[in-house]
């Protein structure tokens, strides 16, 4: 019988690829360690079945309860600056003997401080803050806030976009895996292609990504009532890097009907496009940041929304009301986070980092017909992959092939949109490491080429 998955992500835990990646495992204690999760566990697409069992973690390694060491490249973009970084950790250590928690209607200086330090990194009158336990919630929190502003429920968001996976973030978000079988979501949204200059409805019209602007102003003005647009500033899934000139007419467009610009960059904030916040590269404003990921500092869940001074409207409404809404401990761990990134001038690193990725995957590139397009900015790459370069048809099967390769060799990643091969290390990761990993990747390229008829 045929498999039908869905494809949105490559990482599907029912397929037989899936089957064929426990056959690898020879580790009695971890097989068992398997099925006693899968039975005790809900089994939900791209969790349970889970592909491994973990021990411990350090710097850019996974290591399981067998001792094999994975180098990630995926993390759940939590890692941005290592795992267990120590100096996180101390930190996080010192706050747990004075105030490990902090009940709602009380106030603690962590998290005063966290709050004036968002508000000193972003621009203009970006300065009001809430905190959230998950990106997921600030999603909430931005489009309850966005209604009350504006006093619009309707919004534009992207197809394919992931905002989270609650009733009201899968309603804002357009992928199919999260929305499929839940039945009526949350009225008032309305969904436009997301901005691509490689594939897309839009790819003939030959100006780039423009009519992607084009079409949501179009949208805007036939739909009447728009209160917010939300869109991730960079998609981080498959690496969708929209242009300056897009950029420049979202935020006109935006601006001219009194939409609010709602930027989600919980998982590319922070450094990973080699900017603190990804809008800085296009010199825009949002109205409201959604934050979260890699601000607990891999350790800590942690999540914030900045809005703007002026939208502190709302005292009558509880936005968020969320039991650890001001985390001494998620607190502590992101003004650590700030430090060490400060101190250690990971950004500059990012910025010379990308410059290498960019050299070596395009090499890539150039060696493998199976490779369609490159992507990427800072340490934020995606590789699509394609069975013939003119139709650009997905090459699915094989980048399955080259993702468990891949993790047969000691290096984990996703696979998104079902061809898209995504990286985003550590942004501490060495030169020496990213090498290791491109040859790693490299080797799984060759076998997926040599296994599949591919039309250059």
């Amino acid at each position: 019988m045929t498999e039908v998955h869905n494809r949105t992500e490559g990482d599907i835990n029912l397929s037989s690829a899936r089957r064929d990646w426990y056959t690898v495992i020879t580790d009695p204690e971890t097989l068992s360690y398997l099925e006693e999760d899968a039975e005790h566990f809900l089994h939900q697409s791209l969790s349970t079945p889970c592909l491994d069992v973990l021990a411990s973690c350090e710097g850019i390694y996974l290591t399981d309860i067998s001792g094999k060491r994975y180098m990630d490249f995926h993390g759940n973009n939590v890692h941005q600056l290592g795992y267990r970084n120590p100096y996180i950790i101390d930190k996080i250590k010192e706050q747990l003997d004075i105030l490990p928690f902090s009940p709602r209607r009380y106030t603690n200086v962590p998290a005063i401080e966290l709050a004036k330090k968002l508000g000193s990194l972003l621009p203009g009158d970006l300065s009001r803050v809430l905190f959230a336990p998950g990106g997921t919630s600030s999603i909430s929190m931005a489009l309850k806030l966005a209604r009350v502003v504006t006093g619009k429920h309707k919004i534009i968001s992207l197809w394919d976009s992931f905002h989270g996976a609650s009733l009201d973030a899968i309603s804002a978000g357009g992928e199919l895996d999260f929305r499929k079988d839940m039945g009526p979501m949350m009225p008032g949204v309305e969904r436009i292609p997301p901005p691509m200059t490689y594939r897309g409805p839009f790819v003939s019209a030959g100006n780039g990504d423009l009519a992607y602007s084009d079409y949501l102003e179009y949208v805007i003005e036939k739909e009447g009532d728009i209160g917010a647009f939300i869109i991730e500033t960079i998609r981080n899934t498959d690496v969708q890097i929209p242009s300056k000139a897009y950029w420049k007419k979202v935020r006109e467009i935006c601006t001219k009907h009194k939409v609010l610009l709602i930027l989600d960059e919980i998982p590319i904030a922070f450094g990973r496009t080699g900017k603190m916040f990804a809008f800085e590269h296009y010199d825009i404003e949002p109205d409201i940041i959604c934050l979260g990921k890699g601000l607990g500092g891999g350790v800590m869940p942690m999540a914030a929304i900045v809005a703007r001074n002026s939208y502190n409207v709302a005292q009558s409404v509880s936005l968020g009301h969320f039991t650890h809404e001001k985390s001494p401990l998620g607190s502590v761990a992101a003004l650590a986070m700030f430090e060490f990134i400060e101190q250690n001038q990971i950004l500059e690193k990012v910025q010379e980092d990308a410059l290498f990725m960019a050299d070596e995957l395009n090499k890539l590139k150039e060696k493998f017909p199976l490779i369609g397009d490159i992507r990427g900015v800072g340490l934020l790459w995606g590789i699509e992959l394609v069975k013939d370069k003119n139709t650009k048809e997905k090459a699915v099967k094989e980048a399955e092939i080259v993702m468990y390769e891949c993790l047969k060799n000691g290096m984990s990643f996703k696979v998104s949109q079902g061809n898209v091969v995504q990286l985003s290390p550590p942004l501490t990761i060495t030169r020496e490491e990213l090498t290791t990993a491109l040859g790693i990747l490299n080797n799984a390229l060759e076998i997926a080429s040599s296994l599949f008829e591919l039309k250059s």
